[in-house]
């Protein structure tokens, strides 16, 4: 018994009116993925025809066997005196081993029928992960300057999408799920094929996450046709072809991260404009010192400034920078080093900037001292100025500063404050 495939004139011809019966199947929709067909009395009568529509799959089962199979369109002519015919196109040696190992144990005998598979492209099926799942997200890398290696950061994502499935090897489908139903939707399978769709995704996921494609974590939807390539090479989706099935088409539509992933994120970035920042303050830092150095007449000024700068570079960036860098908490910039220098900089220019100022207020008192002579038997009396100089006047000669009386010792010769009445140096009463 075979199907013989009638040729086009014969369809309108004479010979269309040979035909018994007519068994065709119309309403395999997207829903619909097998449709069993056959005559009131279960037997198909010689020279019956068979018409298979664009897309479909017909098999001719008989008495628990496959006998015949086509999935090529047209009608055809069941001839129970012919060997089987296998016009069957893509699936020629499927149909064969459908043939010669197909059974089913223990049906009605004298039961003949015609299956119908569906083998256009199941669309509109969606997934999503109900519960996050790990994925290392490359965009947001984290320096480890223990081993001086780039880590990814670890998120927690959630992703949403849909998905296309065929049959792919019928004879399978039909051992493996569908069996001899008389009718077999994808509601049955499809929950099945969702569970089976996350696990592979999550395969997936470790792989674009992985050091050789580093996909970021919010490209993910725009990555459909690398994931539909990885998902062939590495037959992600072998537990699906294994009933039969395949598929065809994955499209992730939006990727959610979790909250904490997303607060990691947040820190990341301030973390990474903080350290802009701070790069900004150093070079601004170096050139105040620079400025500041050649700056004869503001340099106190310019050296103030360096210290506000040095709170600005310890408070705000130093109290940003953490976060996400939970595993560098060295990271940071040290500028302790730059600071005491600078701060040593700045005593000493402080320092030399008094140095300066007291020689223009008071250069007199760097001048060398001088005395003044006195004549032999003047009644004019003498004072010695806190600087050593011996003067006459109200006013130091050396240093001008003004005359203080002093108390000069008898017995040691000591000068002393005029108000003083022992001397200092030796206790002998001052008159």
């Amino acid at each position: 018994m075979g199907l013989i495939k009638a040729a086009k004139e014969a369809i309108k011809g004479t010979f269309a009116d040979q035909w018994k019966e007519a068994i065709r199947c119309e309403d395999l929709n997207n829903d619909v993925l097998m449709v069993k067909k056959t005559t009131p009395n279960g037997v198909i009568s010689n020279k019956s025809t068979i018409i298979v529509a664009p897309g479909q799959c017909a098999v001719i089962y008989d008495n628990g066997k496959v006998i015949d199979a086509t999935a090529e369109e047209g009608f055809y002519s069941f001839d129970s005196s012919s060997s089987p015919s296998f016009f069957a196109g893509d699936f020629g040696k499927t149909f064969k081993e459908m043939w010669q190992r197909f059974t089913y144990g223990g049906k009605v005998a004298k039961e003949q029928a015609v299956f119908f598979f569906n083998l256009k492209e199941i669309i509109d099926n969606k997934f999503g992960t109900a519960a996050p799942i790990p994925f290392q997200d490359w965009s947001h890398p984290i320096p480890n300057q223990m081993t001086n290696t780039i880590t990814p950061m670890r998120v927690q994502i959630k992703c949403y999408g849909k998905y296309t499935f065929k049959i792919s090897n019928p004879a399978l489908f039909m051992q493996e799920l569908a069996g001899t139903a008389e009718r077999y939707t994808k509601e049955k399978v499809v929950e099945q094929i969702r569970a089976e769709v996350i696990a592979v995704f999550q395969n997936l996921v470790n792989e674009l996450g992985s050091e050789k494609h580093k996909i970021p974590v919010l490209e993910m939807p725009s990555q459909t046709d690398e994931i539909r390539a990885m998902m062939d090479e590495m037959v992600f989706d072998e537990p699906v072809r294994k009933r039969g099935l395949s598929i065809v088409g994955f499209a992730v539509e939006s990727v959610t991260l979790d909250e904490e992933s997303e607060r990691k994120i947040d820190q990341y970035e301030l973390s990474s404009n903080a350290h802009m920042q701070q790069g900004r303050l150093v070079d601004a830092y170096a050139e105040a010192v620079q400025s500041a150095a050649e700056n004869k007449s503001g340099s106190i000024n310019g050296f103030m400034g360096i210290g506000m700068m040095n709170m600005a570079t310890n408070g705000m960036v130093g109290g940003a920078a953490t976060g996400p860098w939970q595993n560098t908490q060295n990271s940071q910039m040290d500028l302790s080093g730059m600071q005491n220098t600078n701060i040593n900089t700045v005593q000493n220019n402080n320092n030399a900037q008094e140095s300066s100022q007291q020689q223009n207020v008071n250069p007199a008192e760097n001048a060398p001292k001088q005395n003044v002579q006195l004549p032999k038997n003047s009644n004019v009396e003498e004072w010695q100025c806190s600087c050593g100089a011996k003067n006459i006047g109200k006013f130091c000669s050396n240093c001008g500063s003004p005359k203080v009386l002093k108390k000069q010792c008898p017995n040691c010769k000591a000068i002393n404050n005029a108000e003083d009445k022992f001397c200092g140096e030796c206790g002998t009463k001052l008159d």
